[in-house]
């Protein structure tokens, strides 16, 4: 195995989850290199390349789907807060959310849909049909976040989606 083909190995092993961009420039090497020797890795099996949400992350063998769709989401700054929350307080309103991560209830609706499509929130209604989020499995979810920090990328287009979330929720409110 080439060195930069050991090199790309060993950092989806150290960062599951790791998306194609960010494993470029961490790497520093060019997109099509990438390209080689992830191809490469998955064709030897070494490698698992999962579409979450239009990114592709990859992953090691040894992670489940379901894990899988936990790191990739815990890449993703508002995603990752939400879980940590609900590990906090076990299960929390959309709008108690919203108010604990200072977002649009919008952001937060669109991520907890995201989350339950994935299978790592399961949503239920309270009182008045109010929804309430809590994690399917806390103690997992608990165990996946230890092994990921997301890049800056990932916290910069998080933080951006927010921001324009929060201009056309800010006029929306304005009409």
């Amino acid at each position: 195995m080439s060195t930069v083909t050991q090199q790309v190995r060993s950092h989806v092993e150290a960062k599951p989850g790791v998306h194609f961009n960010a494993l470029a420039a961490d790497l520093d090497i060019a997109t099509g290199q990438a390209q080689y020797h992830l191809r490469k890795l998955r064709r030897a099996g070494d490698v698992v390349a999962e579409e979450i949400q239009g990114k592709t992350h990859y992953y090691s063998q040894e992670y489940s789907p379901w894990e899988r769709r936990v790191l990739a989401f815990a890449r993703r700054e508002t995603a990752r807060t939400i879980l940590l929350h609900l590990l906090e307080a076990e299960s929390l309103s959309a709008d108690e959310l919203a108010d604990r991560l200072g977002v649009a209830r919008s952001t937060v609706s669109w991520h907890v849909s995201a989350l339950v499509e994935a299978e790592i929130l399961e949503k239920t209604y309270g009182e008045r049909g109010r929804v309430i989020v809590a994690l399917t499995d806390p103690d997992e979810t608990r165990r996946l976040l230890a092994a990921v920090r997301p890049s800056l990328t990932d916290r910069l287009v998080d933080r951006f989606t927010r921001l324009i979330d929060e201009g056309l929720a800010a006029a929306a409110d304005g009409d």
